[in-house]
């Protein structure tokens, strides 16, 4: 009896445990979440063959992103999406906000040697139909992978070709979300760091310039700054001349058409400066003009009436085609 039940407990003994750990599916992580900052320890990303590979994996994120947006339309939403709440010190976006330029999926931001731009793209939806939180997270994702690429490339000191093309596909995808915090230093660190001892072409040297230039005399609003950049940098470049020339004199007008000339990239740094020169473009009506045809107040201001009611608060009246700005009063 004994070795019976002493046989019978051995081969209870020996089964196999039916508790439902055994049927737990692995946890799958997420590429581009497996490695953390290098500012916080994670020293993985020092290695160049680990960064070559993690920036392909960061390139296949953003491309999927763009495929999965599939309009056009859908993916300037999605861009707009990330917009809202990123940027310092810029402007919210309004209903008369600019329209966007953006690039598709087979136009990604970090191809060399020629910068790839969206320029052919016309003019789309204004960025004003927010998407929701899930569809610009693949998007926040890849911005995000990209800072801790970055901080791998500098820890190692890495200043060869690969990081040029890094950066500029950090810089352009950042500009395009107008999100200064990361194309900014990005764009000091290619100037000052990289391009000393891993020269750029001229043409992506004159591209990150510009957005330099043009960040600096839109966005920071630092006019003779911006003249000094393009001035140590010798860009020659005749649309950026013209810019600042609008800025420099106040030209509302100016600015918008030139913005019509520049690429995508390029427009949205100008949107920057498009609401306070719209908004001295109307003091500059309210001072000058007693009353103005409506349909010429609209084309001066990029933006018709009731947007200027309501967003800029104009106390202006309209009687049938005349916006009344000053009433003389009788003597």
């Amino acid at each position: 009896m004994r070795g019976r039940g002493g046989g019978r407990g051995g081969s209870r003994g020996n089964k196999a445990p039916s508790a439902p750990w055994s049927r737990l599916k692995p946890v799958e992580l997420d590429p581009l979440e497996v490695f953390g900052l290098p500012s916080k320890g994670d020293n993985r990303l020092l290695d160049h063959k680990t960064q070559e590979r993690y920036y392909t994996k960061i390139v296949e994120r953003y491309m999927t992103f763009c495929s999965d947006a599939g309009e056009r339309d859908e993916l300037l939403r999605r861009f707009a999406s990330l917009e809202v709440g990123s940027q310092q010190g810029s402007s919210p976006n309004n209903s008369t906000a600019p329209q966007s330029h953006a690039i598709t999926a087979s136009q990604h931001p970090g191809a060399r040697p020629h910068p790839i731009h969206a320029a052919s793209a016309p003019a789309g939806v204004p960025t004003t139909s927010p998407a929701t939180p899930t569809n610009s997270k693949g998007l926040s994702d890849v911005l995000s992978a990209l800072r801790k690429l970055r901080e791998g490339i500098v820890a190692s000191k890495r200043t060869d070709d690969f990081a040029i093309q890094a950066y500029l596909f950090c810089i352009r995808l950042a500009v395009l979300v107008k999100h200064p915090e990361t194309y900014h230093p990005s764009i000091l660190h290619l100037l000052r760091r990289i391009h000393p001892r891993q020269p750029m072409t001229s043409v992506e040297m004159s591209e990150v310039v510009g957005y330099l230039v043009l960040d600096t005399a839109c966005r920071r609003n630092d006019l003779a700054d911006a003249y000094a950049v393009r001035h140590r940098y010798k860009l020659r470049d005749a649309k950026i001349d013209g810019v600042l020339d609008a800025l420099a004199h106040d030209n509302y007008v100016l600015l918008k058409r030139l913005r019509l000339g520049v690429d995508g990239h390029k427009a949205k740094l100008l949107e920057y400066a498009e609401e306070p020169m719209r908004r001295h473009a109307l003091k500059c009506f309210g001072r000058s003009y007693l009353s103005v045809d409506l349909e010429f107040l609209e084309q001066c201001a990029d933006s018709n009436w009731m947007d200027l009611i309501s967003n800029e608060r104009v106390g202006w009246e309209l009687e049938g085609s005349k916006v009344v700005i000053r009433k003389v009063r009788g003597r």
